[in-house]
C-alpha cells in the first residue's frame, strides 16, 4: 500500500512538536523510584528522601540506633506479559540495608519491605492482571493565601493563610471592629487569639518590639510649630506624666495633635517620642490594645494563653507552652510546609535571600508571621489586591510520583513507630540480640502502597476503549480525591474555566454531569514543573522579532509580560507585519505596539487537549457541541479493518505514538521484512529485530 499524501491547508506551519504525552506519568515516577541510578548518586528526593526524612530512628533510652543506608530494587517476579495473562501484578521487590548500633556492636543486613508496582512504557501500572492508571490530582497549593469574606452583617472580613503540607493552619484574620485574630486550624472553632499574642510567643513579647517590626520612631519638638497634616498619622509612645502633680497629660497610643503638643510644652517637657502608624492607620495599636486588656504583656503570658487555647485542662507553664510551639510549628514532623510551600511563601511574601529556601518549616525568627501581617495591613489600606484562589498559580498537580510519596511516608512512619516499640520491649537476654530484620515487618509498608492502588479515588482501571482513550487518561486532572475538593459542594467558580487555563487545561475536554469542570484534561503542550505547577511554551520576542527560542512560563509569571497570538502576521524576517498586535496581558485581550511584545503564542492549538485537538474545524463547532465530540471520540470503537480519514488535523500520528500502542523503531531505516509476528528493520547491511510478538 502506498503512503498517503497528506496535504496541509492551515495558514500556519507548525514549527514546535508538541512534547511526549504522557511524560507527567513516566517521568515523575521514575524520579521518585530513581531505580536506574546508584545507591551512591541517588538525589535526596522520591523515596530516597523520605527514607531519610524517617530514619535515623532511636530507642527512648538511646540504647539502639537504626539507620537507613541506601535501597535497591530486585528482578520482578513476573514479566509484564505474565502479569497482564495470570493476573499478577507487575511489581519488584523493594530490598532496603539498615545499619543497627547497639552501643559499640553495629550490625548492617538488608530488609525486605515488600513489592513496589512498577510503571509500564505506557505510562500505567498492572494490578492484579488489570491495567490502572494513577489520575493526577489538581488541588490547592501549600503556601500563603490571602481572602476576603463577607459578614453577616455586609461588612467584608480579610484574612490571610499560612498552608502547610502537612500540620496547622496559621489564619490571621481581621473582625467587625478591625481586631486582627489568629486561629491555628481549618475549622476555626477554638485556638483562637489576638495575632499580636502570636508574635509575642515568637520574643516579641513588649509592644515596642511589636511596633518597632511595622512602625517608625521619631522624635518631635513640643515647642514647634505644628499643623494636623504635619502630624497626622503619629500617635504617643509611651505615658505621659507631669513631673510636679504627677497628672497623666497624654496616654500611651494617644493621637498626636498641635493642641496635646502645646499642653506637653506647657508642662515642661519639650522632647517627646511618637509613632508613625500611618501604614495601617493605627491598626494594629487596636490589636496591641486588646492583647493588653486580656491580661498579655509579655512573651511568657503569650505562651501561657495560647498553650490554655489548645490544651484546656492542662496547667500552663513557659517551658511547655514553649516546648508544644516548637513541635507545632518548626519540627519537621509535624509541620511540613514542603518545598513547594517554602517556594510560594517566600516569593509571595519577599523572603528569598532571607529564608533559605531548604527550610520547610517557619522560620524561627517568625519572619513568616510577621510579613504575612505586613500582607495583610496592605491589604486593608488597599494596597495590595486579594488572591484568586481558582488562579493556576495558586493550584498544582499531585502527580503519580507524589501521591505515591505521601502513601511511602505513611507506611514508613508506621514502621518508625513499630521499630520504637520493639527496641523498648526488646530483652537481650531472653531472645537474643536484635537485627534489621528483626525489628522491621514488611507487612506495614507494603499494606500501605497495596492499598492505595486497590482502593484510592485516583487509582482506576484504565480506559482502553481505544488508544486516545487511554491517553486521555493518563493526561486526565482530578480536583476530586484525599484532601481535594467533594462534587457536592464545589461551586461553580471552581468548576469554571479560568483565564490562567489559557494553554495548560483545556477548556472543551470535560465530563458532563455532576464531576463538570472538575476533570479536566492537561493542554496539547502543557507540562508540570518541579514544584507541581502547570507551565505552557511561548516563543520569545526581542525588539518586535519572533524568535526560535521557546521558554516554559507557569501561570503566575506570564501575567507580567505581553503575549501575542500564534496566528499573528509575521514578514519573512519574522517582525510583526503590523504595528499594533492582538495580545494577552493580565487576562485580558487588548491591541499593543509591536515593540511592546515579549512573547508568542507556539502554535494555536496549544489552549486544547489531544482529545479536542482531533476535532476537524474545531473553531466552527459550538462549544457544548465540542465538549460532547472531544468526549464522544474516546468511546469510538477501533476498526477492523483501518481507514485513512478523509480530514484530519495533524494530530493523529501525535496521539498514536505517544499512547505507545503502535510499535516504532528507534532508529532510522528500512524495513526488511514483515510477517505476522515480527518485523525486521535495516539500517546498515544488519537485520534487527523491532517488534517480535509472542
Amino acid at each position: 500500500m502506498a503512503k498517503a499524501e497528506r496535504k496541509v491547508f492551515g495558514k500556519l506551519q507548525n514549527t514546535y512538536d508538541p512534547p511526549d504525552l504522557i511524560e507527567i506519568q513516566t517521568k515523575s515516577y521514575n524520579d521518585f523510584l530513581q531505580a536506574d541510578v546508584p545507591p551512591a548518586k541517588r538525589e535526596d528526593k522520591g523515596l530516597q528522601a523520605i527514607f531519610r526524612e524517617i530514619f535515623p530512628v532511636a530507642s527512648f533510652d538511646g540504647r539502639y540506633v537504626l539507620d537507613f543506608v541506601g535501597y535497591k530494587f530486585g528482578p520482578e517476579k513476573y514479566t509484564l506479559a505474565e502479569s497482564l495473562s495470570d493476573g499478577h501484578t507487575y511489581s519488584k521487590p523493594l530490598h532496603a540495608t539498615f545499619r543497627l548500633k547497639d552501643g559499640e556492636d553495629v550490625c548492617e543486613e538488608d530488609v525486605f519491605l515488600g513489592e513496589v508496582p512498577m510503571m509500564t512504557d505506557d505510562g500505567a501500572f498492572v494490578v492484579n492482571g488489570a491495567e490502572r492508571v494513577i489520575v493526577s490530582q489538581l488541588h490547592r497549593s501549600p503556601g500563603i493565601s490571602t481572602e476576603r469574606t463577607v459578614h453577616a452583617n455586609g461588612q467584608p472580613l480579610l484574612s490571610v493563610r499560612i498552608i502547610p503540607d502537612r500540620g496547622n493552619w496559621i489564619e490571621i484574620m481581621f473582625d467587625t471592629n478591625d481586631v486582627m485574630w489568629c486561629f491555628m486550624d481549618q475549622r476555626r472553632r477554638r485556638r483562637k487569639f489576638y495575632a499580636t499574642t502570636l508574635l509575642r510567643a515568637f520574643g516579641y513579647g513588649l509592644d515596642v518590639d511589636i511596633m518597632r517590626l511595622f512602625y517608625t520612631f521619631k522624635k518631635l519638638d513640643t515647642g514647634a510649630e505644628y499643623t494636623e497634616a504635619d502630624v497626622r498619622g503619629f500617635v504617643i509612645k509611651d505615658d505621659l506624666v507631669d513631673d510636679g502633680s504627677q497628672a497623666v497629660i497624654a496616654r500611651r497610643y494617644d493621637p498626636v495633635t498641635p493642641a496635646l503638643l502645646g499642653q506637653i510644652n506647657a508642662a515642661g517637657i519639650s522632647m517627646i517620642e511618637v509613632v508613625d502608624v500611618s501604614v495601617d492607620n493605627g491598626t494594629l495599636i487596636k490589636t496591641l490594645r486588646e492583647d493588653a486588656k486580656a491580661g498579655i504583656h509579655n512573651e511568657e503570658d503569650a505562651l501561657k494563653d495560647i498553650y490554655r487555647r489548645i490544651r484546656p485542662g492542662d496547667p500552663p507553664t513557659a517551658t511547655n507552652a514553649k516546648a508544644m510551639l516548637q513541635k507545632l510549628f518548626f519540627e519537621l514532623g509535624h509541620y511540613d510546609l514542603g518545598y513547594v510551600g517554602r517556594h510560594k511563601i517566600n516569593k509571595k511574601l519577599g523572603l528569598s535571600g532571607k529564608v533559605p529556601e531548604e527550610l520547610r518549616t517557619l522560620h524561627n525568627s517568625g519572619i513568616d508571621v510577621i510579613e504575612a501581617i505586613r500582607l495583610l495591613l496592605k491589604i486593608y489600606m488597599g494596597k495590595e489586591t486579594i488572591d484568586d484562589i481558582d488562579h493556576l498559580g495558586n493550584r498544582r498537580i499531585r502527580t503519580t510520583a507524589e501521591l505515591m510519596e505521601n502513601q511511602c511516608r505513611v507506611g514508613l512512619a508506621r514502621t518508625e513507630r513499630l521499630v520504637r516499640e520493639r527496641m523498648t520491649v526488646h530483652d537481650p537476654a531472653v531472645s537474643g540480640p536484635l537485627t534489621p530484620p528483626r525489628l522491621i515487618n514488611s507487612k506495614t509498608f507494603s499494606s500501605v502502597i497495596q492499598d492505595f492502588f486497590a482502593r484510592s479515588q485516583l487509582s482506576q482501571f484504565m480506559d482502553q476503549t481505544n488508544p486516545l482513550s487511554a491517553l486521555a487518561h493518563k493526561r486526565r486532572l482530578s480536583a476530586l480525591g484525599p484532601g481535594g475538593l467533594s462534587r457536592e459542594r464545589a461551586g461553580f467558580e471552581v468548576r469554571d474555566v479560568h483565564p490562567s487555563h489559557y494553554g495548560r487545561i483545556c477548556p472543551i475536554e470535560t465530563p458532563e454531569g455532576p464531576n463538570i469542570g472538575l476533570i479536566s484534561s492537561l493542554g496539547l503542550y502543557a507540562k508540570v514543573n518541579r514544584f507541581g505547577f502547570i507551565e505552557t511554551p511561548y516563543r520569545v520576542v526581542r525588539n518586535g522579532k519572533v524568535t526560535d527560542t521557546v521558554e516554559y512560563l507557569p501561570a503566575d509569571m506570564e501575567e507580567q509580560y505581553v503575549i501575542a497570538q500564534a496566528n499573528a502576521p509575521l514578514n519573512a524576517d519574522k517582525t510583526f507585519a503590523e504595528a499594533k498586535v492582538t495580545c494577552r496581558w493580565k487576562t485580558e485581550f487588548c491591541d499593543r505596539p509591536a515593540g511592546e511584545v515579549q512573547y508568542m503564542d507556539v502554535a494555536p492549538m496549544q489552549v486544547i487537549s489531544i482529545a479536542a485537538g482531533l476535532i476537524p474545524f474545531l473553531e466552527h463547532d459550538d462549544a457544548n457541541r465540542a465538549l460532547m465530540g472531544a468526549n464522544m471520540m474516546r468511546q469510538g470503537v477501533p476498526l477492523m479493518r483501518t481507514e485513512r480519514p478523509y480530514v484530519g488535523t495533524g494530530l493523529e500520528g501525535v496521539a498514536a505514538k505517544d499512547s505507545r500502542v503502535i510499535v516504532c523503531a528507534e532508529e532510522p531505516g528500512t524495513v526488511a521484512y514483515v510477517d505476522a509476528c515480527t518485523i525486521l528493520t535495516t539500517a546498515d547491511g544488519s537485520l534487527r529485530i523491532v517488534h517480535a510478538s509472542t
